[in-house]
């Protein structure tokens, strides 16, 4: 980006700051922008800056939302039996559009990660057990990632509610729909002969 005129160079570097969006994507993206119409570059602008102004944190399951409690939590038709554990905001979409899951979350806001510095203190875990407690909960989901940090954190919940008198589950691992057996890794065809059903 040397070579590229300074304004420019700086919404790359901001661009780019962006999880998922390299350098060269940054510079494309910034070259877009300039070349974008007047309102659309305002909108952005202003859709940016309402962001951080227009969005709150439910104070009963720790989404993010425009509203507290959030559209889930004061939805009467949602069932409170089931809670769905989360790490981020961001994983609650992909599980509501599979139209399956019709409970209630609880959004963590990260993983126990010790190399990072994060431990149960840095989560919403302290507020998780109180919702438990609660006559309503009889089945909590682990929904955690099925990384190093999303396992530990999934396995330090489970010992941290042993004693409460609630279901524990986790979602199954395994094998897309569609896939093909020779592209899956091992550890997914690993997790999908161990979590087998029966048919």
């Amino acid at each position: 980006m040397a070579m590229t005129v300074e304004p420019i160079a700086r919404v790359a570097r901001a661009l780019s700051s962006l999880p998922g969006i390299g350098p060269k994507s940054a510079q494309r993206l910034a070259y877009h922008l300039l070349n974008s119409p007047d309102a659309d570059i305002e909108e952005l602008a202003d859709a940016l800056r309402a962001l951080k102004g227009s969005v709150v944190v439910c104070s009963s399951c720790f989404n993010v939302t425009s509203s507290d409690p959030c559209s889930v939590c004061s939805d009467s038709q949602r069932d409170r039996s089931f809670l769905c554990v989360v790490e981020r905001p961001s994983d609650i979409a992909p599980i509501e559009r599979t139209g399956r899951f019709h409970g209630l979350y609880h959004v963590l806001h990260g993983s126990l990660s010790p190399s990072k510095g994060i431990g149960p203190e840095d989560l919403k875990l302290a507020e998780l057990l109180p919702r438990l407690r609660s006559a309503e909960v009889t089945e909590l989901i682990l929904a955690t990632n099925p990384t190093l940090e999303g396992e530990a954190t999934a396995m330090y919940i489970r010992q941290m509610v042993a004693s409460v008198d609630v279901k524990v589950t986790k979602l199954a691992r395994g094998l897309p729909y569609g896939a093909d057996l020779e592209y899956a890794d091992d550890m997914t065809l690993g997790q999908a002969i161990e979590l087998r059903q029966g048919f």
